[in-house]
């Protein structure tokens, strides 16, 4: 009877994972969220263009502030797919996917096939990972380059090494690329972490590790070429309101240690030590509770005997919060890079459970954890009222529905049962955050909505300028006309007229008393719709607080 509720257990696993997969590409052709995501596909953008992979420009001007690898990677299927959303998001799913994959085959190395499933299922739903996989910035990428790095040195602590070492390299080096040397910490904290705990001082000092890092710095050869390229040569370049600004420089040292110590030249003002604590609570759902309950008795049942367990998740996750949190740089897309070693955490506690007071807490805890997910969406479609909803999202929410339902009346092991409900709500939720609450949402997007609405009426092509209003990426990536960027007091910037602007009311009506001919064509309402609160998603609120644009004609 035992070996017949495995064997379904793993299919019903099989099933929920496959149909996480096709969860984390709902969100494939939702516009593209301003402004990280924005910013990021309009260089990926300029890139494949103008066929300049070297530097990275933002309205016409250096940007130093992130390496280059998600850039490079998003470009080639620029080029290979067109510019359009979902080349753009395409690339950052398929890493998740990545990160899935290897999650599976660490935890498995680790430990059991059941283990590695669970693992697998987990990162795929956890909601910050569904979040990345709709609005695409550069944790997606480096998610997978982590798991997959830790993964090959892992392996190269066996006899076969190389191969794996010139893999994790290489995998390391792209990490380093996306985020800068900080993307180390996880990597090194997994490997290292679990060798100086379990005091096997001859791996800690083989010299494999040394050759590693002559290899990563190898690998990074691109990335320190372009910065060079861009900026060390080019000392009159003026960035951060300087000159003689070094692109290596910035690269290992400012962007990270300069944040961390917040003496560099991006400055944040204040930062929470408790920050990643509580943003787990949301950002790993619906798993947050019993990541928690899985790292609090991990060390109660190994602390006394720590030569006897398995240190590489909970080291690499763990080191990587402890510095994060001692940063005053604090978001919460951060974390997502640790979670394939929260997953394997959570499922190797769920499926060495033995006491069944145990399984009855954690199924309890589960349960509660999705009943409150179902009633903060209900909430949120009461008030929010998107009025988007289609026939085929409609199914695919009731079929979310009836896997609950089915799952429910399933003779399933009762300890996992729990789960996979849990797993058909977060279905459920994050469908209904695809395929309605997103797309009604980046609605109120203006600058995007804009572009949108010049592709369809530019009849006469006409030049387009776009006034310094902050954040307006979107338009900067959709339109298909030439862009202009108004900067005050050089009009030689500016084309010949006529030509269409982009520009908030109040600048607009400036313009009409000073005589400027204006033929108003368009008015959009927008909000920042990444930091919205309680009056923009409340529908009988929402109009005071949105902000007006206009497209008009400049003759």
């Amino acid at each position: 009877m035992q070996k017949v509720l495995a064997d379904q257990t793993t299919k019903w696993l099989y099933l929920f994972i496959g149909f996480a997969v096709l969860l984390n590409f709902t969100g494939l052709f939702v516009t593209v969220i301003g402004p990280d995501g924005a910013l990021y596909a309009t260089i990926a953008k300029g890139m494949a263009q103008h066929n300049n992979f070297s530097d990275l420009l933002v309205e016409g001007k250096d940007w130093l502030d992130k390496p280059h690898f998600p850039f490079w990677i998003t470009a080639v299927f620029f080029k290979i797919f067109g510019i359009n959303t979902w080349a753009y998001k395409l690339p950052g799913i398929l890493f998740v996917l990545l990160a899935a994959f290897y999650t599976y085959k660490f935890a498995k190395e680790l430990y059991t096939k059941q283990i590695a499933l669970w693992a697998a299922l987990f990162l795929l739903t956890a909601q910050h990972i569904l979040i990345c996989t709709m609005d695409v910035r550069a944790e997606p990428f480096l998610t997978g380059l982590i798991i997959a790095s830790v993964y090959h040195f892992y392996k190269c602590l066996g006899k076969q090494w190389f191969l794996h070492l010139l893999i994790a390299s290489v995998f390391a080096a792209c990490a380093v690329m996306t985020k800068g040397v900080f993307a180390l910490i996880p990597i090194g904290g997994a490997i290292g972490g679990h060798l100086l705990i379990r005091k096997d001082w001859i791996m800690v000092f083989n010299f494999r590790w040394l050759l590693a890092l002559v290899l990563i710095l190898i690998f990074m050869l691109p990335e320190l070429y372009t910065l060079y390229n861009q900026f060390d040569i080019h000392p009159e370049k003026i960035i951060f309101g300087r000159q003689g600004v070094s692109g290596i420089r910035f690269f290992f040292w400012d962007s990270q240690f300069g944040r961390f110590f917040n003496n560099g030249p991006i400055k944040k003002s204040s930062g929470d030590p408790t920050f990643f604590l509580h943003t787990i609570l949301w950002a790993f759902l619906p798993w947050s509770l019993l990541f928690y309950t899985a790292v609090f008795q991990f060390f109660r049942q190994n602390f006394k005997k720590p030569v006897q367990a398995e240190w590489y998740c909970i080291s690499g996750s763990l080191l990587t919060l402890l510095i994060f949190s001692l940063s005053k740089f604090q978001l919460p897309f951060y974390i997502t890079i640790v979670f394939p070693f929260f997953s394997i955490l959570c499922a190797q506690y769920l499926c060495n459970l033995k006491l069944e007071s145990s399984v009855k807490a954690i199924r309890l805890m589960q349960l509660i954890v999705g009943g409150i997910m179902m009633f903060l969406i209900i909430v949120l479609h009461y008030f929010f009222r998107p009025d988007n909803l289609t026939v085929f999202s409609s199914v695919l929410l009731l079929g979310a529905v009836v896997l609950f339902v089915m799952v429910s009346f399933t003779p399933v092991n009762g300890r996992y049962k729990v789960f996979f409900q849990v797993c058909a709500v977060a279905f459920f939720v994050n469908l209904y955050f695809n395929l309605a609450y997103y797309p009604r949402l980046v609605k109120y997007q203006a600058d995007s909505e804009a572009a949108f609405w010049i592709n369809a009426h530019n009849e006469k092509d006409l030049p387009v300028v776009r006034s310094r209003i902050g954040y307006a990426f979107g338009m900067d990536f959709y339109l298909n006309a030439p862009l202009y960027f108004l900067t005050d007091g050089d009009k030689s910037l500016l084309p010949a007229k006529p030509y269409l602007l982009y520009a908030d009311t109040e600048l607009i009506d400036q313009y009409i008393k000073q005589g400027v001919k204006v033929q108003r064509l368009k008015t959009f309402e927008g909000y920042r719709i990444t930091k919205v609160n309680g009056k923009f998603l409340n529908h009988a609120t929402r109009k005071g607080v949105l902000s007006t644009t206009e497209v008009v004609l400049i003759n």
